[in-house]
Protein backbone atom coordinates (compact mmCIF):
# COMPACT_ATOMS: atom_id res chain seq x y z
CA UNK A 1 0.00 0.00 0.00
CA UNK A 2 1.50 3.12 -0.99
CA UNK A 3 2.16 5.94 1.24
CA UNK A 4 -0.75 9.01 0.34
CA UNK A 5 0.91 11.57 -1.74
CA UNK A 6 2.27 14.24 0.11
CA UNK A 7 1.11 17.28 -1.69
CA UNK A 8 -2.54 15.43 -0.31
CA UNK A 9 -1.87 15.76 2.70
CA UNK A 10 -0.02 19.29 3.16
CA UNK A 11 -3.68 20.49 1.47
CA UNK A 12 -5.23 18.81 4.46
CA UNK A 13 -3.22 20.26 7.04
CA UNK A 14 -3.36 23.76 5.47
CA UNK A 15 -7.02 23.65 5.11
CA UNK A 16 -6.96 22.42 8.77
CA UNK A 17 -5.25 25.21 9.65
CA UNK A 18 -7.23 28.10 8.28
CA UNK A 19 -10.20 26.67 9.48
CA UNK A 20 -9.31 25.85 12.81
CA UNK A 21 -7.24 29.64 12.77
CA UNK A 22 -10.70 31.30 11.31
CA UNK A 23 -12.97 29.46 14.63
CA UNK A 24 -10.20 30.96 16.64
CA UNK A 25 -10.92 34.58 15.23
CA UNK A 26 -14.43 34.39 15.24
CA UNK A 27 -14.01 33.32 18.97
CA UNK A 28 -11.73 36.37 19.83
CA UNK A 29 -13.90 38.97 18.46
CA UNK A 30 -16.85 37.35 19.69
CA UNK A 31 -15.22 37.65 22.94
CA UNK A 32 -14.21 41.06 22.94
CA UNK A 33 -17.36 42.27 21.94
CA UNK A 34 -19.08 40.76 24.96
CA UNK A 35 -16.36 41.91 27.31
CA UNK A 36 -17.07 45.95 26.01
CA UNK A 37 -20.30 45.57 26.72
CA UNK A 38 -20.19 43.56 29.99
CA UNK A 39 -17.18 46.17 31.19
CA UNK A 40 -18.71 49.13 28.74
CA UNK A 41 -15.93 49.45 26.88
CA UNK A 42 -15.67 52.70 24.51
CA UNK A 43 -17.19 51.54 20.84
CA UNK A 44 -14.02 52.61 19.27
CA UNK A 45 -11.43 50.78 20.80
CA UNK A 46 -13.59 47.47 20.79
CA UNK A 47 -13.80 48.23 16.81
CA UNK A 48 -9.65 48.95 16.99
CA UNK A 49 -9.14 45.34 19.06
CA UNK A 50 -11.89 43.62 16.54
CA UNK A 51 -9.06 44.64 14.04
CA UNK A 52 -5.69 43.95 15.44
CA UNK A 53 -7.27 40.04 16.65
CA UNK A 54 -8.52 40.03 12.74
CA UNK A 55 -5.42 41.08 10.89
CA UNK A 56 -2.99 39.62 13.58
CA UNK A 57 -4.82 36.19 13.24
CA UNK A 58 -4.92 36.01 9.55
CA UNK A 59 -1.17 36.84 9.35
CA UNK A 60 -0.57 33.89 11.95
CA UNK A 61 -2.80 31.19 9.89
CA UNK A 62 -0.90 32.31 6.45
CA UNK A 63 2.78 32.03 8.09
CA UNK A 64 1.85 28.49 9.65
CA UNK A 65 0.17 27.17 6.27
CA UNK A 66 3.08 28.07 4.41
CA UNK A 67 5.39 26.20 6.61
CA UNK A 68 2.90 22.87 6.10
CA UNK A 69 4.37 23.36 2.38
CA UNK A 70 8.06 23.47 3.19
CA UNK A 71 8.47 27.64 2.31
CA UNK A 72 10.78 29.45 4.47
CA UNK A 73 8.71 32.22 5.78
CA UNK A 74 11.78 34.15 6.91
CA UNK A 75 13.34 33.97 3.98
CA UNK A 76 10.05 35.16 2.02
CA UNK A 77 10.08 38.38 4.85
CA UNK A 78 13.28 39.26 3.67
CA UNK A 79 12.55 38.87 -0.14
CA UNK A 80 9.32 41.39 0.61
CA UNK A 81 12.20 43.56 2.14
CA UNK A 82 14.08 44.03 -1.21
CA UNK A 83 11.08 44.72 -3.19
CA UNK A 84 9.17 46.36 -0.23
CA UNK A 85 10.43 50.21 -1.98
CA UNK A 86 8.85 48.82 -5.12
CA UNK A 87 5.59 47.53 -3.20
CA UNK A 88 5.65 51.13 -1.57
CA UNK A 89 4.76 53.05 -4.20
CA UNK A 90 2.08 50.85 -5.48
CA UNK A 91 0.57 50.83 -2.14
CA UNK A 92 1.49 53.79 -0.96
CA UNK A 93 -2.64 55.34 -0.36
CA UNK A 94 -3.24 52.22 1.48
CA UNK A 95 -0.32 52.97 3.76
CA UNK A 96 -1.20 56.66 3.76
CA UNK A 97 -4.67 56.00 4.97
CA UNK A 98 -3.28 53.17 7.83
CA UNK A 99 -1.11 55.71 9.14
CA UNK A 100 -4.22 58.27 8.85
CA UNK A 101 -5.84 55.83 10.52
CA UNK A 102 -3.55 55.42 13.28
CA UNK A 103 -3.55 59.39 14.47
CA UNK A 104 -7.27 59.74 14.23
CA UNK A 105 -7.36 57.03 16.50
CA UNK A 106 -4.56 58.94 18.87
CA UNK A 107 -5.85 61.83 19.03
CA UNK A 108 -9.47 60.86 18.89
CA UNK A 109 -10.25 63.38 16.51
CA UNK A 110 -13.93 61.89 15.85
CA UNK A 111 -15.35 58.49 17.52
CA UNK A 112 -17.81 55.74 16.92
CA UNK A 113 -21.44 57.22 17.38
CA UNK A 114 -20.20 61.20 16.46
CA UNK A 115 -21.79 62.98 13.71
CA UNK A 116 -19.49 64.08 11.01
CA UNK A 117 -19.70 66.49 7.87
CA UNK A 118 -16.86 67.05 5.09
CA UNK A 119 -17.15 68.05 1.49
CA UNK A 120 -21.07 68.12 2.23
CA UNK A 121 -21.73 65.00 3.44
CA UNK A 122 -22.56 64.58 6.95
CA UNK A 123 -23.38 61.24 8.97
CA UNK A 124 -22.93 59.39 11.80
CA UNK A 125 -19.75 57.27 12.52
CA UNK A 126 -20.50 53.52 12.65
CA UNK A 127 -17.32 52.18 11.62
CA UNK A 128 -13.69 53.22 12.42
CA UNK A 129 -10.93 51.13 11.10
CA UNK A 130 -7.48 51.62 10.24
CA UNK A 131 -7.99 51.97 6.61
CA UNK A 132 -11.42 53.43 6.19
CA UNK A 133 -14.10 55.19 8.03
CA UNK A 134 -17.93 54.47 7.79
CA UNK A 135 -20.96 56.51 7.84
CA UNK A 136 -24.39 56.63 8.17
CA UNK A 137 -26.73 59.18 6.78
CA UNK A 138 -29.52 60.40 8.12
CA UNK A 139 -31.14 59.20 4.95
CA UNK A 140 -29.80 55.68 5.51
CA UNK A 141 -26.89 55.98 3.20
CA UNK A 142 -23.85 54.25 3.94
CA UNK A 143 -20.77 56.45 2.93
CA UNK A 144 -17.11 54.93 3.24
CA UNK A 145 -14.15 57.01 3.19
CA UNK A 146 -10.27 56.45 3.13
CA UNK A 147 -8.67 57.57 6.44
CA UNK A 148 -6.42 59.74 4.59
CA UNK A 149 -9.33 62.10 3.45
CA UNK A 150 -9.48 63.21 7.11
CA UNK A 151 -5.89 64.53 6.95
CA UNK A 152 -6.02 66.55 3.25
CA UNK A 153 -9.52 68.07 3.96
CA UNK A 154 -11.40 70.00 6.83
CA UNK A 155 -14.14 68.15 8.21
CA UNK A 156 -16.61 69.01 11.11
CA UNK A 157 -17.20 67.16 14.66
CA UNK A 158 -20.58 68.16 15.25
CA UNK A 159 -20.93 65.90 18.43
CA UNK A 160 -17.33 67.21 20.02
CA UNK A 161 -19.38 69.39 21.98
CA UNK A 162 -22.21 68.08 24.62
CA UNK A 163 -24.29 70.73 23.26
CA UNK A 164 -25.19 72.53 19.81
CA UNK A 165 -26.50 75.97 19.03
CA UNK A 166 -29.57 76.44 16.79
CA UNK A 167 -29.73 80.39 15.04
CA UNK A 168 -32.88 81.27 13.37
CA UNK A 169 -32.61 84.80 11.61
CA UNK A 170 -35.83 86.98 12.66
CA UNK A 171 -36.68 90.27 11.25
CA UNK A 172 -38.64 91.96 13.79
CA UNK A 173 -40.46 95.31 11.82
CA UNK A 174 -39.75 98.87 13.72
CA UNK A 175 -43.40 98.94 14.27
CA UNK A 176 -43.10 96.27 17.45
CA UNK A 177 -42.04 97.30 20.50
CA UNK A 178 -38.14 96.05 20.10
CA UNK A 179 -37.32 95.23 23.67
CA UNK A 180 -40.66 93.09 24.41
CA UNK A 181 -40.24 91.36 20.94
CA UNK A 182 -37.34 89.82 21.91
CA UNK A 183 -38.26 88.94 25.41
CA UNK A 184 -41.30 87.05 23.82
CA UNK A 185 -39.15 85.78 21.51
CA UNK A 186 -37.29 83.96 23.97
CA UNK A 187 -40.45 82.67 25.51
CA UNK A 188 -41.87 81.23 22.64
CA UNK A 189 -38.35 79.24 22.05
CA UNK A 190 -37.73 78.45 25.90
CA UNK A 191 -41.49 76.22 25.61
CA UNK A 192 -39.86 73.99 23.21
CA UNK A 193 -39.06 70.59 24.81
CA UNK A 194 -36.03 70.06 23.19
CA UNK A 195 -34.60 73.39 23.89
CA UNK A 196 -31.91 73.49 26.48
CA UNK A 197 -32.67 75.86 29.38
CA UNK A 198 -28.36 75.53 30.27
CA UNK A 199 -27.42 78.16 28.04
CA UNK A 200 -30.79 79.94 28.02
CA UNK A 201 -32.06 81.06 24.55
CA UNK A 202 -30.90 84.54 23.51
CA UNK A 203 -31.31 86.84 21.09
CA UNK A 204 -28.85 88.40 19.46
CA UNK A 205 -29.08 91.85 17.06
CA UNK A 206 -27.19 91.71 14.15
CA UNK A 207 -27.87 95.33 11.77
CA UNK A 208 -30.38 97.92 11.35
CA UNK A 209 -32.07 97.39 7.48
CA UNK A 210 -35.34 98.98 5.46
CA UNK A 211 -37.75 96.49 6.38
CA UNK A 212 -36.88 95.84 10.28
CA UNK A 213 -33.99 95.14 12.66
CA UNK A 214 -32.63 91.81 11.93
CA UNK A 215 -31.72 90.09 14.57
CA UNK A 216 -30.42 85.89 15.29
CA UNK A 217 -32.83 83.69 17.94
CA UNK A 218 -30.42 81.57 19.65
CA UNK A 219 -31.28 77.90 21.28
CA UNK A 220 -28.64 75.12 22.39
CA UNK A 221 -29.70 71.16 21.90
CA UNK A 222 -28.07 68.20 23.11
CA UNK A 223 -29.20 66.11 19.72
CA UNK A 224 -26.90 67.70 17.14
CA UNK A 225 -28.66 65.39 14.38
CA UNK A 226 -31.74 66.85 14.43
CA UNK A 227 -30.48 70.25 14.26
CA UNK A 228 -32.09 70.94 10.80
CA UNK A 229 -35.94 69.42 12.16
CA UNK A 230 -34.96 71.59 15.30
CA UNK A 231 -34.55 74.73 13.35
CA UNK A 232 -37.80 74.29 11.16
CA UNK A 233 -39.70 73.38 14.30
CA UNK A 234 -38.26 76.94 15.51
CA UNK A 235 -39.31 78.77 12.54
CA UNK A 236 -42.93 77.56 12.81
CA UNK A 237 -43.15 78.50 16.43
CA UNK A 238 -41.83 82.27 15.98
CA UNK A 239 -43.32 82.12 12.82
CA UNK A 240 -47.11 81.37 14.72
CA UNK A 241 -45.97 84.09 17.34
CA UNK A 242 -44.99 86.82 14.78
CA UNK A 243 -48.46 86.34 12.83
CA UNK A 244 -50.56 87.22 16.01
CA UNK A 245 -49.12 90.64 15.23
CA UNK A 246 -49.51 90.41 11.39
CA UNK A 247 -45.95 89.95 11.14
CA UNK A 248 -45.64 86.67 9.67
CA UNK A 249 -43.42 87.27 6.47
CA UNK A 250 -40.71 88.45 8.26
CA UNK A 251 -39.51 85.22 9.89
CA UNK A 252 -36.12 84.40 7.59
CA UNK A 253 -34.54 81.06 7.89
Amino acid sequence: MTDPDPLYINLIKMAIILIISFVIIKGFIYFVKRSGKRWNLEPTLVQILIEIIKYSGIAVAITLALREFGWDVSAILVSLGIVGIAIGFGARDTISNFIAGIFILADKSFLIGDIVEMSGQKGKVIKLGLRVTTFKTNDNKIITLPNSNFSKNLYINHTAQETRRVGLDVNIPYELELEETVTSLIDVASKCKWVLHDPKPNVFIKEMTDTGIKATLNVWVSDPWKTADYRSQLAMEVKEFLVGGNNGDNVQV
